[in-house]
């Protein structure tokens, strides 16, 4: 897991490697500072004040004392520089590699994070991470060193009493790591329950105009107060729990200083009674207390950081989660660079969104579509008309069978060759923040502003384009807030189109745009580019009666196939919707007149 995320330390080696030796030397000088004060103490009180070798010997030692306190300042101030410039960097590309392994995802892969969570993982995650490599390169390793040179330098003065710091620092370590046992589980918790808090703004974000509609604010609010509620409980608990650590910490530190005050106090007063002790003074008291305050010191800072490593520890667990994530689509070596025609062929198909799965989403799918057709696929909610055009660019990949496209097995392309000759207008249309223009050309980012026109005329969008003040200037609010759904879906065809693909997949794409609209995009395109098949997914009959080939599905499956006349005379269920429609448009135009 650690060694998964240090990948992303990349160019932010130097500073990540500059910072712990320069936390190295500040722990060093800050080690020597109570070391030359005590030789300070021993100097005035020995040779006196006023003796001119006792001056020497201070002069000596307060310029050593200001010289490594100088050191210890420098070093530290450009220790924090380095690690800032050092975590932030890694942060970075953490988040830029975190987006672009999502960007790799199948839908499969996809399917198994749910969006909250991985905004989670993209923000929350990575700023735990980011804090706790930051500690790691100065706190982290300044502690141990500090903590390790103070018990060095204690034992250098008198190592009978520097024992008693040995010994109490088991005792605190067995304590730290009971708490961190504990308090694991309810940081594991909280962040599946940050999945939930997420997913419910996301939801609510997302759907307020429906909130809104069915005046569902109050119980939406109620929701958010749970799920942020389920958060602060499992924190408060895990506080209180770790709470602990600092009066712990401190009481056995504490206590170590009072059994060596003692000690020292007694060998400095009676020398004869503590033999022991014999030559022990006040000037090595004086030092072996600092370095207590030191090791105090650096056990509050751990103390202080162990919560911080507690919670970066899962928040680590589940970005090496998203990035340790296989795609279960990938391009094959030297894969085929061309897509012949727009020819398809599917061969005993069949498909399940994942292996535990217990029913086929498609079963038994035998299908030929000459290149150039037309082919229009009608089927209830939930009939898996979307899944089985997903097989086409590989979107997912066939459970079993083959499918093929330009005589090829769509497993042999380069992936990015057939997406870019398999262009899909996806049920739920996106538009992304920017211009028309700019919206068109992820189609094609060369086009010309006369290729815009055209492929607008035959999605039947340039005629509103140019109702706008500053036409394919304008500028779409994010998710195409500003632009009606029927404005998004003519856009969308036309971005599609703009690839000049071998194979056009609408999925359901023309719902929001009226009957009339509806048989212009479609004369245009048996017009224009009669040698791009076709696959048209939809709910009127009307919208692929003319079509060369209609599939009928239910139940992911094939319950009919043929053209509209022979439909009509064949499949029962499709005589009933087409008379189903036709007989309500005719209510509706009845009503009218």
């Amino acid at each position: 897991m650690i060694k998964t995320l240090l990948k992303s330390v990349r160019e932010y080696k130097k500073p990540a490697i500059i910072t712990p030796l320069l936390m190295t030397l500040e722990a060093f000088c800050e080690c020597l500072i109570p070391f030359f004060m005590s030789k300070l103490i021993s100097a005035i009180d020995v040779e006196g004040i006023e003796a001119a070798f006792a001056m020497q010997q201070i002069l000596k030692y307060g310029a050593c004392l200001l010289a490594f306190a100088a050191l210890s300042l420098f070093s530290g101030v450009m220790a924090g520089r380095t690690a800032a410039r050092a975590s932030c960097g890694f942060a970075s590309n953490l988040r830029r590699d975190l987006f672009y392994k999502v960007q790799n995802f199948s839908f499969s892969n996809v399917d198994k994070f749910s969006t909250s969570s991985l905004v989670t993982r993209l923000t929350t995650d990575v700023t735990n991470v980011r804090n706790s490599f930051q500690m790691c390169l100065r706190i982290v390793v300044r502690v141990p060193l500090q903590f390790t040179f103070a018990i060095i330098m204690s034992f250098s003065i008198n190592p009978k009493l520097a024992w008693i710091f040995v010994v109490i620092v088991p005792f605190l370590a067995a304590v730290l790591i009971a708490i961190m046992r504990v308090v694991m589980p309810f940081f594991r918790r909280i962040f599946k329950k940050y999945d939930a808090l997420n997913n419910s703004v996301q939801e609510n974000v997302g759907g307020i105009r429906v909130v809104k509609a069915f005046v569902r604010e109050d119980y939406e609010t109620q929701k958010f107060q749970k799920a942020a509620g389920e958060v602060r409980d499992d924190f408060t608990r895990a506080e209180k729990i770790l709470a602990f650590n600092s009066p712990l910490m401190t009481f056995f530190i504490n206590f170590a200083s009072i059994l060596i005050s003692a000690f020292a106090a007694f060998a400095i007063v009676d020398n004869t009674y503590w033999a022991a002790y014999a030559g022990f003074d006040k000037a090595q008291l004086s030092a072996l207390i600092s370095y207590g305050i030191q090791m105090l010191s650096c056990l509050m800072m751990f103390s202080m950081i162990f919560v911080m490593l507690t919670m970066s520890l899962e928040s680590a667990r589940r970005i090496a989660e998203v990035l340790n994530e296989k795609s279960d689509i990938v391009s094959p070596e030297n894969g085929v660079k061309e897509v012949k025609d727009g020819s398809i062929r599917f061969e005993n198909v069949s498909f399940k969104y994942s292996a535990k799965a217990g029913k086929y989403a498609l079963s038994d799918i035998d299908l030929a579509i000459g290149s150039g057709e037309t082919v229009g696929i009608l089927g209830g909610t939930g009939s898996s008309k979307t899944t089985l055009i997903q097989l086409l660019p590989r979107l997912y990949d066939a459970t079993e069978g083959e499918v093929f496209v330009g005589g090829v097995n769509v497993k042999e392309y380069d992936l990015d060759v057939l997406r870019k000759e398999v262009a899909v207008v996806l049920q739920k249309n996106v538009l992304f923040s920017g211009t028309i223009k700019e919206n068109l050309r992820w189609g094609n980012p060369e086009a010309s502003d006369e290729e815009l026109i055209r492929v607008c005329k035959l999605a039947q969008a340039h005629e509103f384009i140019e109702g706008f003040p500053d036409g394919y200037d304008t500028y779409i609010e994010q998710g195409g807030s500003n632009v009606s759904g029927g404005q998004k879906q003519r856009l969308c065809i036309a971005r599609a189109i703009l690839r000049k693909p071998k194979v056009l997949i609408l999925d359901d794409s023309t719902s929001a745009v009226d009957t009339k609209t509806d048989a212009l995009i479609r004369h245009a395109f048996a017009e224009e580019i009669p040698d791009t098949t076709k696959i048209i997914i939809a709910q009127r009959v009307s919208s692929v009666e003319h079509a060369d080939k209609i599939l009928l599905l239910d139940g992911g499956k094939i319950i009919a196939m043929g053209n509209h006349a022979e439909l009509m005379g064949s499949s029962e269920v499709y005589r009933e919707i087409y008379e189903a429609q036709t007989k309500g448009k005719q209510m509706e135009e009845g009503g009218a007149n």
